[in-house]
């Protein structure tokens, strides 16, 4: 499964920038959030993101806070969260992934380790293997940092300590305390301060790194504009030139072949003598070529003609001597037929006649 989409939790509109660029080169779309506030906001109403970058030292809730807060909600538990901190103990780092943190991004963030980091952030989302929190519990800070506190509050612990009604289980308000107690305060003051005081800076920095940026960007493309502007004015002289020099050429060249053809006018204008002997040489040989071939198309027009006349006659006395021949047979066949009629009838008489004898 690729990661296509990021939040960003930080207070640090540089460290925003900065890793937001480095992930827009990998075609992630990324979102933001200034606070751990912020972004509990945003997953609670847009589309949950594939991964979370979330800073570890914010004003208010801190990253741990609100890895929290995203590994308790059930809705929320599954996205990854990449803890991005400049604090990188074994010992932190082990908690932290116990808590539920994927990984640990160092600031400020490196291109070529974040790309492993996501590339091995895909491979465990598709094979179902990211880290559960075992515990919800955050995880430790240095020793250095770690204060054992009275159950009771500073304050409670006085008032029970001066009126006696201290329970069994309180701790007594000692120097060493007051003394711890004091420098913890101190010291979570001056780093929220300094914290603070270096958002400030980051943010001026980023506005003055910004506006340089794009007052350099227009002097460039204004310092382009006119360069590109300079270089048509030269093709289009040099063009011209160029166009004009073709041009005379080309008259040039015109004017030799008009004078070459005039020349060549002149030379052959008007009929010689030898022209018009050739000529009349020309007519004769034609006039006699076309005489030949009228009396020899005569010739063999009469010929066709003889032929039809006498195939025309040939046809016509054949067609006569048969209608005679037919005539005559008609003829004669009256004639038979006639004669057979007086002779039947000649005998039927005398049959008749004999009849009347011998009867």
């Amino acid at each position: 499964m690729a990661i296509k989409n990021a939040l960003l939790v930080d207070d640090s509109k540089v460290a925003r920038f900065a890793l937001s660029k480095i992930l827009e080169h990998r075609d992630m779309e990324v979102n933001m959030a200034s606070s751990a506030e912020e972004a509990l906001d945003f997953l609670s109403k847009n589309t949950l993101p594939d991964v979370i970058f979330m800073d570890h030292l914010m004003p208010g809730m801190n990253g741990v806070e609100a890895a929290k807060a995203i590994k308790s909600n059930p809705d929320t538990a599954g996205i990854p969260i990449i803890m991005c901190t400049s604090k990188k103990s074994s010992s932190f780092t082990d908690e932290a992934k116990n808590f539920g943190i994927y990984s640990i991004l160092s600031k400020p963030p490196q291109s070529e380790g974040l790309s492993l980091m996501l590339e091995q952030l895909a491979t465990d989302v598709e094979q179902g293997t990211l880290p559960r929190p075992e515990s919800l519990t955050s995880p430790a800070t240095d020793e250095e940092d770690s204060i054992i506190l009275p159950t009771n509050s500073p304050a409670e612990n006085i008032n029970n300590t001066l009126t006696g009604t201290a329970e069994s289980h309180a701790v007594p308000l000692t120097a060493d305390l007051i003394e711890q107690i004091s420098r913890s305060a101190v010291k979570t003051h001056v780093n929220n301060r300094v914290h603070e005081l270096l958002n400030d800076l980051f943010d001026e920095q980023y506005v003055h790194v910004k506006r340089a940026l794009e007052d350099t960007e227009k002097k460039q493309e204004a310092r382009i504009e006119e360069h590109l502007k300079l270089l048509t004015e030269l093709v289009d002289q040099r063009t011209r030139n160029l166009r004009d020099e073709v041009a005379a050429e080309i008259n040039m060249n015109l004017s030799r072949e008009l004078a070459i053809s005039r020349k060549e006018m002149a030379k052959n204008s008007g009929f010689t003598a030898e022209h018009m002997a050739e000529l009349k040489d020309h007519i004769t040989s034609v006039q006699t070529i076309d005489t030949e071939f009228w009396q020899t198309l005569q010739s063999e027009a009469v010929q066709q003609a003889h032929e039809i006349s006498r195939e025309t006659a040939e046809d016509i006395a054949q067609r006569t001597i048969d209608l005679y021949v037919a005539q005559q047979k008609a003829a004669h066949s009256r004639i038979y037929t006639l004669g057979l009629a007086v002779s039947l009838g000649i005998f039927s008489v005398g049959i008749a006649w004999l009849s009347g004898l011998f009867g």
